[in-house]
């Protein structure tokens, strides 16, 4: 439970051993003490066992003490390039005070005539780790069931509590695979004749050809990072990219929203998609008719669009790796989107140490988007230094992002969004909507500076050659204006009261 300081005491928080909550559960806890003493042995008098062990195996999936101190012994025996048998094991097991609590050199000789066989070694292991897995469940469920029944932990706390210890006991104890060379040579080239006969991008879509043509769209497993200083432009933009996504490709995104409640992103979407100016959207100012239909008509595919958004103010990290695999699972979300990074909650232990809280998070956004093979884009604030620096036009460097060097150490890509004006280096109305989008680091790409434009009134951006900036609510409204009905509908159609729903 949480001491005074609101830090969770070790001492207090420390659950029995398992012995104690097998008797109160009335269950023996997990194990397999044969399996153990039989891997015990072949380590013993089979050297080829040792490194396969080693590699698959820790002093926790021993669950007998005796077995423990003598696999920790071999650990170092291991560590310093001694080879392990019977001699070196009982002299390494006397130095640590060890070889009479495990029933002296008597029990190293009996272990080596309970060998399990070395073709069996894998499947030995694998029943060990099963047996840890369970041991570590049950002590991480304990540790849950009795802070549950604590009134004075906060139940955000223990959510977040309860994850992690869920979490950390299945991570701990999986392991991939080392995979041969040949294996993955075929695998890439697959996915290489793959690219050759597939039309079009690779990725999920932006929707801005200039960076589709540089990043072949978002790329699974990626973490992308889009960073600016506040009030420059970054939910605008990243809605702008799940838009694109949802809307014109009917894509799966899930938009994570920690700052702005789903109704005001709503209503950005809604001032982007059709042309009107915010103040209308927002109530300032009435609808006309004709912008009544405008609005319902652009609406439309938005209203349809496979777009999720969750408004959770101050998502703790592990709570946010959960929805994600269900809205994947349940949803085919392709891309994902978390707004900001910096007001998202780690683990609970690292509260009050901002830098590592920071890194932890920016690590398991980085594996939730590799273990899930979808890209992750979140946003960061950049420091002050990227406004105060002279020299450079403003422009921001890597070293700006703020609160952790592991933010750019864990992502794939880095995108800067820069705008003069904001920086006061704007002289005319041109300038003010001239944008820059810097893509300063790309793993598996070239870096570039992509010139755009803001529309602010449009919540949009553009690239400066795109035809769009032609488009959007002059045709609509010149046509609206004239005699024609551009949507083939009656005017009695919409209005304020119409059953159009959003």
């Amino acid at each position: 439970m949480p001491d005074q300081s609101g830090k969770y005491s070790r001492k207090r928080d420390k659950a029995p051993d398992l012995d104690t909550l097998g008797l109160e559960m009335g269950n023996k806890p997990p194990q397999a003490l044969d399996v153990e003493k039989a891997v015990l042995g072949a380590m013993l008098i089979e050297p080829s066992t040792v490194d396969q062990a080693m590699e698959e195996l820790s002093a926790n999936c021993f669950y007998d003490p005796q077995n423990r101190m003598i696999f920790e012994a071999m650990s170092e025996l291991v560590s310093e390039h001694v080879a392990v048998d019977i001699i070196t094991t009982a002299t390494k097991l006397r130095e640590r005070g060890n070889l009479e609590k495990i029933g002296g050199p008597v029990t190293l000789a009996d272990l080596s005539q309970k060998v399990g066989a070395a073709a069996h070694m894998e499947y030995y292991v694998r029943i060990l780790k099963q047996k840890t897995i369970q041991r570590e469940l049950i002590t991480a469920s304990y540790g849950i069931l009795k802070q549950s029944y604590d009134d004075s932990v906060k139940v955000d706390d223990l959510i977040d509590m309860a994850q992690s210890k869920i979490f950390a006991a299945i991570q701990n104890n999986v392991k991939k695979d080392v995979q041969e060379i040949g294996a993955v040579i075929n695998t890439a080239m697959d996915e290489i004749t793959k690219a050759q006969t597939q039309v079009g991008l690779s990725g999920v879509p932006s929707g801005f050809p200039t960076l589709d043509k540089t990043t072949m769209g978002w790329q699974p497993s990626d973490l992308i990072i889009l960073a600016a200083r506040p009030s420059v432009g970054k939910t605008a933009f990243a809605l702008n990219l799940a838009r694109n996504a949802a809307v014109d490709h009917n894509m799966p995104v899930a938009f994570f929203s920690l700052e702005m409640s789903a109704i005001q992103l709503a209503k950005r979407l809604m001032t982007s998609e059709s042309g009107l100016s915010p103040d209308k959207i927002k109530g300032g100012s009435k609808l006309e008719s004709h912008e009544w239909e405008q609005l319902e008509y652009k609406l439309k595919n938005l209203s349809k669009a496979p777009l999720y958004i969750d408004d959770t103010p101050g998502i703790p990290v592990m709570e946010f790796r959960t929805k994600v695999k269900n809205l994947v699972k349940q949803k085919g979300v392709r891309l994902v989107f978390v707004d900001y990074l910096q007001l998202m909650q780690g683990p609970a232990e690292l509260r009050g140490m901002r830098e590592q809280e920071v890194a932890a998070i920016s690590r398991t956004l980085k594996a939730t988007a590799k273990e899930l093979n979808v890209p992750i884009i979140s946003l960061s604030q950049l420091s002050r230094n990227s406004v105060q620096r002279s020299g450079g036009n403003g422009k921001p460097q890597l070293s700006d992002l703020r609160e952790s060097g592991s933010i750019e150490q864990d992502a794939d890509m880095v995108i800067f969004i820069h705008r003069p004006d904001y920086l006061g280096l704007g002289e005319t109305n041109d300038d003010k909507e001239k944008t820059q989008i810097i893509i300063a680091k790309h793993r598996n790409g070239a870096t570039l500076d992509i010139d755009m434009r803001f529309k602010s009134d449009q919540v949009r951006f553009y690239e400066v050659d795109d035809t769009l900036l032609s488009s959007g609510t002059g045709l609509v409204e010149s046509a609206i204006n004239s005699d024609i009905d551009p949507f083939g509908q009656a005017p009695s159609d919409f209005g304020p009261n119409s059953d159009f729903g959003i």
